[in-house]
């Protein structure tokens, strides 16, 4: 009961507006700047994108930007960091070429001497008037090979950036968050260009502004109008986890986007990462479920009053849901059961939670009876586990189209759509800006 409460405030958007409110106070008493604060990772691929649209943001509603040089996110925030900076390059190169931002980013990996040399040339140009363009072009030449960096050094010179790093780092521990590329504004944060479109929103209102959105914000659709018709319909196959509320957000959507382009969608359930011994720090735990609340309330799923099915209750789901898989309910029943651990909170470690929400799914108790007493699901999770690996992935949800590369994320799906697209001979979807 005192975790369904806390969640249920924590993630409300009453105490968040209170919080608001409160902050835009205390800088108006003080008659201060609106400062926003962005924590620049030089070798973090998603920095130009974000640098971009926030300068222009800035522009328009007056903001002061805080540049803050950080080094890479500890182990215990990126414990899988050789995978997580190989699939940033590939995957913010493809967001650079979805908004038409000129590129520039390459898969190559930089070496650690670049980047110590990228991390002194930042160093220098964080205090210049055009400190955030200087940032990010540092940032693309660390990924362009070749000569770049040389040239930068010529024109900005090199400074030892330990002590920035050091001081970016712990401002960032301050404020809450773990990762590079994020921006700070009065006490909520906004990763990368993807959750830009937030802020904008956010200082439209206080701004009372109704000009067109600059930022933009990455959906599929629109859906064709019927399924494109195909000698082999495209294979969708769909990590989740129980114990991802992200996974709750696709589970959500995941049923339509497979439809509307005729795809056999395939549930490959894994264990969580703290049940894989991975761990999960609190700061990052706290900003996982404040940026569920509002993309799941953006695309209106029900979130927030939380039980965490962490252990036991985790493993009688996945084994219900191995269990009903063969019987097509998979999908209703996993949609079903983070429902009921992340919007009902339910116990799942009871059998009345679990009969509850396996109802809902079609599941007779007779069923959820006969999956707990089949442990075959453990060896799946593994072997799912072992996929998702080998696709260079190792969080969920994750997906791949076919034997096309895989992608990671809930708001990774237009990308999805853009390969369920060129699987059935769609033309791609124009998804620049204007």
């Amino acid at each position: 009961m005192i975790q369904r409460v806390l969640t249920s405030v924590l993630t409300s958007p009453a105490l968040r507006d209170v919080r608001r409110g409160t902050q835009r106070a205390v800088r108006r008493i003080k008659r201060a700047d609106r400062i926003v604060h962005f924590f620049c990772q030089i070798d973090d691929p998603y920095g130009p994108a974000a640098l971009h649209y926030l300068s222009r943001l800035a522009e328009r509603h007056a903001l002061t930007i805080a540049l803050r040089l950080v080094p890479a996110p500890d182990a215990a925030a990126a414990p899988e960091a050789a995978k997580l900076a190989a699939y940033s390059r590939r995957d913010a190169a493809r967001v650079e070429q979805a908004l038409g931002l000129g590129g520039g980013l390459v898969a190559g990996e930089p070496t650690t001497g670049q980047v110590a040399r990228a991390q002194r040339l930042a160093a220098a140009a964080v205090a210049r008037d055009d400190a955030a363009t200087t940032l990010a072009r540092i940032t693309r030449a660390l990924f362009s090979g070749g000569d770049v960096l040389d040239e930068l050094a010529a024109n900005l010179g090199e400074t030892d950036a330990e002590a920035a790093l050091a001081e970016g780092a712990a401002e960032r521990a301050k404020l809450g968050h773990y990762l590079g590329s994020t921006t700070a504004f009065e006490g909520e944060f906004y990763w990368g260009v993807d959750r830009l479109h937030y802020l904008e929103a956010r200082l439209a209102a206080e701004d009372e502004s109704d000009a067109p959105m600059i930022c933009p914000v990455l959906d599929p659709g629109p859906y064709p109008a019927a399924p494109p018709v195909v000698a082999t319909p495209p294979r969708l196959d769909c990590y989740l986890s129980f114990r991802s509320p992200y996974s709750l957000v696709a589970a959500e959507r995941i049923g339509a986007l497979a439809a509307a382009y005729g795809a056999t969608l395939n549930l490959k359930f894994v264990l969580p990462m703290v049940m894989r011994g991975l761990p999960v720090p609190r700061a990052k735990r706290m900003y996982i479920t404040l940026d569920t609340k509002r993309e799941a309330a953006r695309h209106g799923i029900a979130f927030g009053t939380i039980h965490d099915p962490v252990g036991e209750g985790v493993e009688r789901g996945l084994a219900v849901l191995h269990h009903v898989m063969p019987s097509g309910k998979g999908l209703d029943f996993a949609i079903s059961f983070l429902r009921g651990a992340f919007a009902d909170g339910i116990d799942m470690t009871t059998d009345a939670g679990l009969v509850k929400v396996a109802a809902r799914a079609g599941v007779t108790p007779d069923q959820v009876r006969a999956a707990l007493a089949d442990e075959s699901w453990r060896a799946v999770a593994e072997a799912n586990r072992a996929d998702m690996f080998a696709l260079g992935l190792w969080g969920v949800p994750s997906f791949q189209v076919d034997d096309r590369p895989g992608w990671w994320g809930q708001d990774r799906l237009w990308m999805i759509e853009d390969d369920l697209r060129a699987a059935t001979g769609l033309p791609a979807i124009d998804r620049r800006m204007a």
